[in-house]
């Protein structure tokens, strides 16, 4: 009898079992395609070293676009509310308020506004992007690509970072022209004191910012980590005041505020003079941004709040 191939029944059966005999293993495993000629790779394969670098750089760039999409809220912004404060206390209370350890109010206020702008913009562009995108729904745009924990945390803490030096630098400008018109000076007298402290400032503010916007669920959650936090640790730091010169226990308290070395340091560098000393100000912000980015890592390793 014919199987509709033109062969006997026995026959198909005979090649049945030689095929079911291939399928238990006679057959030798399949082999990976031959690549294309010309060294490119197949088709559909991701190949990178230990590091993502363009995912990183493109994220970061991200991170910078959005930013700079709005540059007059971002960046503008600020550095007129900075200005403002710098015109109120030495128009107001400038001429009557004596030097600050030898140095002019107004050269003592400055660095610490600048720095105080610094820190609230680095905070403000990490925690925002990260509460905007969960409450979108876009954050799984940012976990679907191939970057690791690190990687994330690299990008969202440089983006960060970038707008609070930038918004710091402008500030800077800006206020050492308000000065030099109204009779005043700002020269730097400690270099490494300014890129150090300002640099370590926009990091670990940009940190506390990833911090934030990963455990917060909604926009009040945030304000309350800003007004509750974020505000107090910069207004009582001596941003507008010398810390000697409050009564105690403020003034051992202050000491325990991390931000009070950030701007006692980064005063140094622009007046020479500082309150507390430099070695311990340095040592508590490098231990404060490992332990900051290492928390930042174990977030996004975890997906905290981002997966659920």
């Amino acid at each position: 009898m014919l199987d509709g191939t033109g062969s006997t029944a026995p026959d198909a059966l005979h090649r049945n079992k030689e095929n079911i005999a291939d399928m238990d293993g006679a057959s030798p495993p399949l082999k990976n395609p031959t690549p294309p000629a010309g060294g490119q790779d197949v088709f559909g394969e991701r190949r990178f070293g230990a590091v993502n670098w363009l995912g990183v750089w493109t994220l970061y760039l991200k991170e910078v676009r959005r930013f700079m999409k709005v540059v007059t809220q971002t960046v503008i912004a600020p550095v007129i509310s900075t200005l403002l404060f710098l015109v109120v206390f030495t128009q107001a209370f400038g001429a009557s308020r004596p030097a600050v350890a030898g140095v002019p109010f107004v050269e003592f206020l400055a660095p610490g506004l600048i720095m105080m702008a610094v820190l609230t913009n680095a905070f403000t562009n990490s925690s925002s992007s990260l509460i905007v995108a969960k409450v979108q729904g876009s954050i799984v745009d940012v976990l679907m690509p191939p970057l690791s924990a690190a990687e994330l945390t690299v990008a969202f803490v440089a983006g960060a970072a970038t707008r609070g030096l930038l918004v710091g630098l402008i500030t800077a400008v800006t206020s050492a022209g308000f000065m030099a018109a109204t009779g005043g000076q700002m020269k730097i007298e400690a270099l490494w004191a300014v890129v150090y402290f300002s640099v370590a400032a926009a990091l670990i503010f940009a940190m506390l910012g990833v911090i934030g916007g990963v455990w917060a669920e909604k926009f009040d959650q945030l304000a309350a980590v800003t007004n509750f936090v974020i505000t107090p640790l910069t207004f009582l730091s001596g941003t507008f005041y010398s810390v000697e010169r409050l009564p105690e226990p403020f003034r051992t308290a202050s000491h325990y505020n991390p931000v009070y070395y950030l701007i006692d340091g980064f005063r140094h560098g622009f007046t020479g003079k500082a309150e507390a000393s430099l070695a311990i100000g340095v040592a508590i912000t490098t231990a404060l941004m490992l332990a900051l980015g290492f928390a930042c890592y174990r977030l996004f390793r975890s997906g905290y709040k981002l997966k659920d």
